[in-house]
């Protein structure tokens, strides 16, 4: 199987995605973020390094495909590469923060990997609210992420609840976590298992 967590900056993806394969006994693909030499300069300067971080998480991401198709094992991926385009890039090039000659690039590239990528089998999205966002951001401490400003994250948001709304790929489970903590709160994180559970059994009914 292939499982995807999905979800705006802070929303708690990759931890979910960690504690997910570790109860499953997935293997867990994770988003290039650590080792990611455009990130902080992004944060710093959107407009000027926007287009060199969508192709590098782009790249990555189809990769990340790549290896799950070889693998032949369960895997659960933080992220997909439609939210890089549909989500990410769309709002840079909206927010005037990438160029029209850079996005049609960028789209022309997205299009040619597309056609060699199967959707998950099941897509969890993290709903937050910005709130819930901002604290997660605090919470974890990422210097570079100081300068996420609050339009950006509102606007990425808009961005998901438009492409969540219309999603139509394959099962799709919707986690709403504004009054949730799964890592301090262990019965939290069971009745998102129990969710995920029923959507896993439902796959092979």
């Amino acid at each position: 199987m292939h499982i995807a967590v999905s979800g705006n900056i802070g929303s708690g993806k990759t931890t979910l995605a960690i504690k997910l394969a570790k109860h499953y006994g997935w293997q867990a693909e994770l988003e290039a973020v650590e080792n990611n030499p455009y990130l902080a300069d992004f944060y710093e300067d959107m407009k000027r390094w926007s287009f060199h971080l969508q192709v590098f998480f782009l790249n990555s991401r189809f990769n990340q495909i790549k290896r799950i198709r070889e693998s032949g094992q369960s895997v659960i991926q933080d992220r997909t590469i439609y939210e890089d385009a549909y989500i990410f890039a769309a709002n840079l090039y909206k927010s005037k923060l990438i160029s029209d000659r850079d996005y049609q690039n960028y789209l022309a590239l997205f299009d040619s990997m597309i056609h060699f990528v199967k959707a998950p089998d099941l897509l969890i999205y993290l709903k937050a609210d910005i709130p819930k966002l901002v604290g997660q951001i605090e919470k974890r401490g990422r210097h570079y992420e100081n300068a996420i400003r609050i339009d950006y994250l509102k606007n990425l948001n808009a961005h998901y609840e438009d492409w969540i709304g219309g999603y139509d790929k394959g099962k799709l489970l919707i986690v709403d976590v504004n009054q949730m903590d799964f890592v301090e709160f262990p019965e939290d994180f069971s009745s998102i298992v129990q969710r995920v559970d029923r959507e896993i059994f439902g796959l092979f009914a």
